[in-house]
């Protein structure tokens, strides 16, 4: 038997390799390089997936990853009846994934299969929830959302996919989750039967897919507990399927979100007044004709009110929107007791109801009640251990607050989750490593640390196409000269480059600060100064930078990482400060914690790799093809003054280095 797979095994990595050699498969694909790297990678994803082990693999950029795995990927899933699962961070990739790769691949590969993309239920319309709405309008819906709702009902006849991507308009969110799929009432029983309900039309296309695109949010919230992991035979989502997380480095952050709790006053006071709400007089126990639930709903949203308002009065928010809570029952339990109460009405209400549907959306709001009960039990008693307790501010306007709890170590559970036994996942990304080939520091916060590693460098002549400056001159960011100078350095390399830059920054005040004080010389240099958080969206802000001539982009986190710039339209990535995270985040504060309980150092540990990986990410925005050519500009003298800058300098690609 094991001659028999290992004969296997080398056959298909052989077949693999072959597709990627010099007069492989691969080599009729339009623009087609032969890159040894990103051989290498797909034999070494082949090996993984044929011998269902996990591996990790840093690949820099320009290697051509995703093909380097949707190849083995596809084959290995269509030989073997599998799902090759792939997760993003970003829609840029997921897009990129969809439309351009995975299309290369059905062009090129001896075989057909099908891919699809997997977004979140509550994207799509129900259409027997929206026929319900509409019967019970008057009873659910004020006069502006009843004309809302005639909107959608209008759009889901000539919708394609009946998902909100396809609505030019946002819907009201109130009407929206009135209509939306739900877990428990659009089920394959109660809707699967319809040949129109648009979340059961994509679940079906997602079982007879053999590729499923997927973002790390989403497939964390779907594969549950580690107990639940455990506990399944084979598998992550469906049985027998495999995953590959691409962008990797962003795992660990997304995990600690979505596996810890989050208990949101807007979502719990949205489904309270699903039920009954005050002000409309609107809602289910209306439709019920229930007078207990209508008044337990109306003083529940009171209470919960004045819950959230002895918490904020408890907390200090003057550092940033999140405040720790380091001790149990920091304010009375005046809550649970009244949900708990509302629970119950909600079940006796569901046992009279003669209409399964209503019984079903009953029971649905009902599962909510009580989720956020247990989820603030935890949070008050914080009986969840080794966990770290924040509040946060959310809301356009900050004026709602949140709940939340996430584990401080994510490795036990990832191990526990991802790297089990009878189970294959591959972890990549450019940036994993931070200075080490072993990509040890990526391993041990994942919980991968038995799992292979292959750290496979980029393809780019970088000693020629790029440059490093460095601004020893610039004086510490807590002198009185420090904006004049940045301003006065930003400024000259801009003009260095005719605009065509990006100017990275870690805090947005300080970014909104320097736009403003340097409007007046982009207006007179006749420079296209485009400014984050302005409005527009990410990807519109991306746009006007490409398509405009001398242009200068000011961004914060979100740019760092997963923006793609090829060509002429990017020269020059000005790095204003050197990315150490802000050590007073609640969760950043408890892995520092962490380290020294344990004995360890949190700058060298921690602090340091973190901002190691950040800025290989904020340089890996520059050279993205063999013809790109361009500048780094770093305007922190620590990277030369400080003895941890050499660890800095010696991530970064090797290139011409000049100091001012």
């Amino acid at each position: 038997m094991i001659a028999l797979k290992d004969s296997l095994g080398t056959d298909f990595v052989e077949r693999i390799r072959t597709i990627f050699s010099e007069n492989g498969r691969l080599s009729k694909a339009k623009n087609f390089e032969f890159r040894p790297q990103q051989q290498e990678m797909a034999a070494a994803v082949a090996r993984a997936l044929e011998e269902e082990r996990h591996l990790v693999v840093e690949a820099g950029t320009g290697v051509g990853k995703s093909l380097a795995y949707l190849a083995p990927a596809i084959l290995f899933a269509l030989e073997q009846h599998k799902k090759a699962i792939v997760s993003t961070h970003t829609i840029n990739l997921q897009e990129q994934l969809l439309y351009k790769d995975i299309p290369i691949l059905k062009k090129i590969l001896p075989v057909e299969f099908e891919a699809a993309l997997m977004k979140g239920r509550q994207n799509y319309l129900c259409p027997r929830r929206l026929e319900r709405a509409l019967q019970q309008a008057n009873e659910l819906f004020t006069g502006p959302e009843q004309n809302e709702l005639t909107r959608l009902a209008e759009w889901a006849r000539t919708t394609r996919d009946g998902s909100l991507s396809d609505l030019s308009v946002e819907p009201d969110p109130k009407v929206w989750t009135q209509v939306c799929s739900e877990p428990h009432i659009c089920t394959g029983k109660s809707c699967g039967q319809q040949s129109n309900c648009f979340y059961q039309q994509a679940r079906k296309r997602l079982l007879s897919s053999d590729v499923i695109v997927i973002n790390h949010t989403l497939l964390f919230m779907l594969l549950g507990s580690p107990d639940a992991q455990e506990d399944r035979e084979s598998g992550y989502l469906f049985p027998n399927d495999f995953i590959i997380f691409d962008e990797a480095h962003t795992v660990e952050q997304v995990a600690s979100r979505q596996i810890g709790i989050g208990i949101s006053q807007y979502g719990l006071r949205s489904t309270i007044q699903r039920l009954y709400n005050a002000r409309t007089h609107k809602g289910l126990f209306t439709v019920m004709r229930d007078a207990i639930g209508v008044r337990l709903a109306a003083d529940l949203v009171d209470e919960l009110d004045r819950f959230f308002a002895a918490i904020e009065s408890s907390c200090d928010f003057r550092k940033g929107r999140e405040f720790r809570v380091r001790a149990p029952e920091f304010v009375p339990d005046t809550i649970t007791g009244h949900l708990t109460g509302l629970q119950a009405r909600i079940a006796e209400v569901a046992r009279r109801a003669d209409d399964e549907f209503l019984k079903a959306e009953l029971q649905e709001l009902g599962r909510r009640i009580r989720d956020a009960r247990d989820g603030t039990v935890i949070f008050l008693e914080q009986n969840a251990r080794e966990h770290v307790y924040w509040v946060e501010r959310t809301g356009k306007t900050a004026q709602f607050l949140s709940l939340n709890a996430a584990p401080i170590d994510i490795a036990p559970v990832l191990r526990r989750m991802i790297f089990r036994e009878s189970c294959s996942c591959v972890m990549t990304s450019a940036t994993l490593s931070v200075g080490r080939p072993d990509l040890a520091y990526f391993r041990q916060r994942i919980g991968a640390d038995e799992i292979e590693p292959v750290l496979l460098g980029s393809p780019f002549d970088f000693r020629t196409q790029m440059k490093i400056f460095i601004v020893r001159k610039m004086p510490d960011p807590r002198d009185t000269g420090y904006e004049e100078a940045l301003e006065h350095w930003i400024a000259h390399f801009v003009e260095e480059t005719d605009g065509r830059a990006f100017v990275l920054f870690t805090s947005y005040r300080g970014m909104q600060q320097v736009a403003d004080q340097m409007r007046e010389f982009f207006s007179r240099k006749k420079l296209n100064l485009l400014v984050q958080g302005g409005g527009a969206p990410r990807g519109k802000l991306l746009e006007q930078f490409k398509t405009t001539p001398r242009s200068v982009l000011f961004g914060t986190d979100s740019f760092w990482s997963g923006v793609d710039v090829p060509g002429d339209a990017l020269s020059n990535v000005i790095i204003t400060r050197l990315p150490f995270a802000v050590p007073d985040y609640p969760l950043i504060e408890a892995k520092l914690e962490l380290v020294e309980e344990r004995g360890g150092d949190a700058f060298t540990e921690y602090s340091l790799p973190e901002a190691i990986l950040k800025l290989r990410q904020g340089v890996g925005r520059l050279i993205r093809t063999k013809k790109d050519q361009g500048i780094i500009v770093i305007l922190d003298n620590r990277i030369v003054t400080k003895p941890y800058g050499r660890a800095f300098l010696a991530a970064l690609p090797k290139c011409p280095v000049e100091i001012l």
